[in-house]
């Protein structure tokens, strides 16, 4: 049964970093774009960073640009989000997703929150 597993998650002061991992297990995540959403309390999900299957083509969302950086490594089956410069607003339950390549682009996968497996989420507070 396919199955994404989120870690790393986790308390950090405003300016901080954290480096979310999201491994697959029971399919392999090649041929499938992957993305990371988020949502806080009393709002609606959104999309952060979404990457191609390949890698090559990354969207990611305006409030996070500059900051977050997904990357991908198909041999461990796993998909990262680094994120820098953590804000407050930053602060929500982290999503791991993933639709086969070539049922969406990478940009609607990470606006519209199009996803076919679905990881359990981890939480990200940023605080003082």
């Amino acid at each position: 049964q396919p199955q994404f597993v989120e870690s790393g998650g986790g308390l950090v002061q405003p300016g901080g970093s954290l480096r979310l991992s999201c491994a697959a297990s029971g399919f392999s995540l090649d041929g499938y774009s992957i993305g990371w959403f988020r949502q806080a309390p009393g709002k609606e999900r959104e999309g952060v960073s979404c990457i191609s299957s390949t890698g090559d083509i990354i969207n990611s969302r305006d409030p996070v640009k500059g900051r977050f950086t997904i990357s991908r490594d198909n041999a461990k089956n796993t998909v990262y989000l680094q994120m820098n410069s953590l804000k407050p607003e930053d602060s929500a339950v982290y999503y791991c997703a993933a639709v086969p390549s070539g049922v969406t682009t990478v940009h609607n996968m990470c606006k519209n929150l199009r996803g076919t497996y679905w990881g359990q989420g981890t939480q990200v507070t940023v605080t003082s």
